[in-house]
């Protein structure tokens, strides 16, 4: 494990962190099906990630996810790809938890059920109508607490929820094989960030702690810097230069 979170050897460091990734599954596994009491892999004893651009899934890559998923199962879409929620948050997201009147998810707890570590991750999340109402169908169907639910209508664990996304991420066309639940918060900030939002909102609605850590994630993402500048000095100039002052040639 030591050899493995210190990247010892000559492995790149993308296959030294996908090792410990696998190695992890393999324990979380193992816990889930009571062979040992915990995971000796964490965070701590994660090697750093290489340094990669996330993917971003396209639109319909998104959404045919969301339709090749159970029905039960599909908010787990909504909640990662529309408002950001990690797959701790979606488990144990309860319907009380959501102002369906209003728009707004307030995020209170990560599975099982432990407090959020930090006050920005507590931030609301405004949603439209639309996604209000989609995220209602489990709680109508079911009367269920959780706006996540299995097969019978009782809550999941992470593990189960990403075992039925992997069961149908390789349908879509285009997807990577690796792609997680994780990565639908990569859409949902690329879609912000489309939209025109800055710097500082988008922080808020991904909840991050800083704006630098949501500057090191997705700066590549927002517009060329270069040419917006360019653009607004040009704007400046142009009503009070004569046309003839213009042509370079």
């Amino acid at each position: 494990m030591g050899r493995i979170a210190h990247g010892q050897g000559v492995r790149p460091q993308s296959t030294t962190y996908a090792l410990h990734r696998r190695l992890s599954q393999l324990f979380t596994d193992a816990v889930h099906d009571g062979l040992i009491p915990r995971s000796p892999c964490s965070r701590r004893t994660s090697p750093p990630a290489a340094n990669q651009r996330p993917y971003v899934a396209t639109t319909e890559q998104v959404l045919a996810l969301h339709d090749a998923l159970p029905a039960h199962f599909r908010p787990v879409v909504l909640l990662g790809a529309f408002a950001g929620l990690r797959v701790a948050e979606i488990a144990v997201l309860r319907v009380s938890y959501v102002d369906f009147m209003r728009g707004i998810i307030t995020p209170a707890i990560q599975y099982p059920a432990e407090e959020l570590k930090t006050d920005t991750s507590k931030n609301p999340i405004p949603i439209p109508i639309e996604l209000a109402v989609m995220l209602n169908a489990n709680p109508v169907r079911w009367g269920s607490d959780t706006i996540v639910v299995g097969a019978f209508g009782r809550p999941v664990a992470p593990y189960t929820i990403e075992q039925a996304f992997a069961a149908v991420r390789g349908a879509i066309e285009g997807l990577p094989g690796g792609f997680r639940i994780h990565d639908l918060r990569h859409y949902f900030a690329s879609l912000l960030i489309a939209a025109g939002l800055d710097i500082k909102t988008a922080q808020a609605r991904l909840r991050h702690a800083s704006a630098k850590t949501t500057l090191d994630t997705y700066g590549h993402v927002w517009p060329d810097r270069d040419q917006s500048s360019r653009a607004a000095v040009a704007a400046a100039l142009r009503p009070s230069v004569p046309d003839e002052r213009l042509d370079l040639a």
